[in-house]
């Protein structure tokens, strides 16, 4: 018969050995000391967070050999802090169970760690005495907290020495470098003298685009869209804006520039290029909901390298008013095409066509528009659009079944400073629209003007509470109102205008039953946006349309308004948007309206 009681010994000589170990990783865990001499509760602060042995703790990293060696690292560390609040003559002690760290041989780590010791005397803080550095290209403005009798925190020299080199930069002295450097701690002055030259180099220019990786989109086009400007006096901005340029085509996903190491003939720099492709094809979807209005479906896809320029063709599709209580249903099938740097490196040249069936409750309209323009971007924040598009529809409304064939000259102006796009917190944004339109065949001429602005105002920590208004503003000046395509004319009520009152609800009373469409539109709207939790926000909002026979506001049209509540859940693509509005005054007090859609209401 076999002998049993070895197995069980085994066993109990194992669970032994796990308890040890246990005790053994406790004792690892038992006190950290960390002390800072003086009354500086923020340098405290800083230095605690600044320490990887406090880090690992914190994280439960308590391995002798991790321990060990965050000590070491926390020398430099916890020096390289000191230096950074202007304290140049601190001691830093790190004992390991007594003994400094510094000290214990690196190839004799301890096994066990029980007490660890972290005790810092920062010392005075110092002054700067001697605070220059030169020459300095005009107009540049080194740090104020760079002179004499401020504090000496080591990173303001940088930062000082960082505006030099971007004063020489901007002047064309691509080759700027320090070429000198003192810094002194006179420990019994408690004072630190910096000293920094600079060697400007030569006034440098820009020599040709080099392109160093393969890419779908042709040399030539590269070249043109980017708009470097060869030949002129180097500047940063202006790379910056090369780069910019070719990012917005949406055909690559990394642009990176590299200059030249060496200067050739005149001082010139040749400026490599290094791109990598986008995928060409893309495509998306969206959904909004309305009780009344019913179902808007869209989607698009787009080609960004259609023809081997960075053409982007986009074709757009959408379905809406799926359901609704308001008409039947809208479809739109549109096409454009887009051709950068057309007509110089911001400007692009564009084409597009459009199939529309409208069926809306006060007319129904099927049109056709071809049309060609450009677009023009001034400014990282401002863009302008004009081109000529001829329209042609055929109309069923309270006039009868009429024919419009329109020359029009569509013009847009946007300026945008909002903060964010999606989530925009602070700032504005402004988009004016001009489009005089020619009758053909009979049809009326005028001029369709339409004004949409918005701000943002935030309040509290991290702009926990925004507060958000819409104005906008629209007019029909030089036809009368029955000579005017119906699309062109204005309607108020649903989710783009006044929410909680029926689609285009508030409209012209022309007798006898007959409504049509407004020459002069006023849209006002307030929200007051609250963050909840996380992701979570809600919303409170109010909003008021007037609708006017005449081109300009007279008083007498009509006004109506709504009201309502409203939840938000931020995603990476806008925030899905929920709201519940009713009637607040004229209109037809239909009761209960509900919004569901992807972004804010504005």
């Amino acid at each position: 018969m076999k002998n049993r009681r070895y197995p069980s010994l085994l066993r109990l000589l194992c669970l032994c050995a796990g308890i040890l170990a246990f005790a053994n990783a406790a004792i690892a865990l038992e006190n950290l000391s960390f002390t800072v001499a003086g009354d500086d509760a923020a340098l405290r602060e800083e230095l605690r967070a600044a320490s990887l042995v406090q880090t690992a703790l914190n994280e439960k990293r308590t391995e002798p050999r991790d321990l060990f060696a965050a000590a070491l690292a926390d020398y430099a560390r916890l020096l390289e802090t000191l230096y950074a609040n202007g304290h140049y003559s601190g001691v830093i002690r790190i004992r390991i169970d007594g003994t400094e760290a510094a000290a214990i041989p690196l190839l004799s780590v301890p096994t066990r760690i029980s007490n660890i010791s972290i005790a810092i005397d920062p010392g005075p803080p110092f002054r700067f005495g001697t605070a220059v550095i030169a020459p300095l290209a005009p107009p540049t403005r080194l740090p104020p907290e760079f002179r004499q009798g401020e504090t000496a925190r080591s990173p303001v020299i940088g930062k000082a020495v960082d505006a030099a080199v971007t004063g020489w930069r901007d002047a064309g002295h691509a080759r700027v470098a320090p070429v000198d450097q003192s810094i002194v701690a006179d420990h019994a002055a408690r004072r630190l003298d910096a000293r920094v030259r600079l060697d400007p180099g030569p006034r440098v220019r820009f020599g040709d685009l080099v392109l160093t990786t393969p890419s779908a989109v042709r040399a030539n086009r590269i070249r043109r869209i980017a708009g470097l400007p060869t030949g002129q006096v180097y500047s940063p901005a202006a790379l910056a804006l090369a780069s910019d340029r070719l990012r917005r085509t949406g055909a690559f996903s990394s642009v990176s520039f590299r200059e030249s190491e060496s200067l050739g003939p005149g001082n010139t720099m040749d400026i490599g290029l290094a791109l990598a492709d986008e995928k060409p094809r893309r495509y998306g979807f969206g959904a909004e909901l309305s009780s009344t209005e019913g179902l808007l479906l869209s989607g698009f896809w787009m080609h960004r390298n259609l023809l081997g320029g960075a053409e982007r063709f986009r074709i757009n599709g959408e379905a809406a008013n799926i359901g609704g209580e308001t008409g039947g249903i809208d479809y739109t099938l549109g096409m454009r095409l887009d051709s950068p740097a057309a007509l110089g490196a911001d400007t692009t040249a564009f084409a597009l066509a459009e199939l529309e069936h409208l069926d809306e409750p006060a007319f129904q309209s099927d049109r056709i528009a071809l049309g060609v323009g450009v677009a023009k971007r001034f400014s990282d924040r401002l863009e302008g659009e004009a081109g000529v598009t001829y329209v042609y529809s055929e109309t069923d409304d309270a006039l009868g079944q009429r024919r419009f064939s329109l020359l029009t000259f569509p013009a847009a102006a946007t300026l945008d400073r909002r903060d964010d796009k999606l989530e925009p917190s602070s700032g504005y944004f402004a988009n004016l629209q001009a489009t005089p339109f020619v009758g053909l065949d009979g049809s009326a001429s005028g001029l369709r003007g339409f004004a949409d602005a918005r701000a943002y105002r935030g309040f509290g920590a991290d702009n926990r509470v925004v507060l958000a208004g819409r104005l906008q503003f629209a007019s029909i000046l030089g036809a009368d109102l029955t000579g005017v395509h119906p699309d062109f004319l204005f309607y108020s009520g649903g989710g783009g205008t006044v929410r909680g009152q029926p689609y285009q609800s508030l409209d012209v009373d022309l007798g006898g039953g007959a409504r049509t469409g407004g020459r002069s539109f006023i849209g006002l709207s307030a929200e007051l946006r609250t963050a909840i939790s996380g992701r979570i926000g809600a919303v409170a909002f109010v909003d008021a349309g007037y609708i006017g026979a005449e081109s300009l506001y007279d008083g007498s049209g009509e006004w109506h308004s709504g009201g309502g509540l409203g939840l938000r859940y931020k995603t990476g693509v806008g925030s899905i948007r929920f709201d519940v509005a009713t009637p607040l005054g004229g209109g037809s007090g239909a009761g209960v309206q509900v919004y569901l859609g992807i972004g804010q209401a504005f």
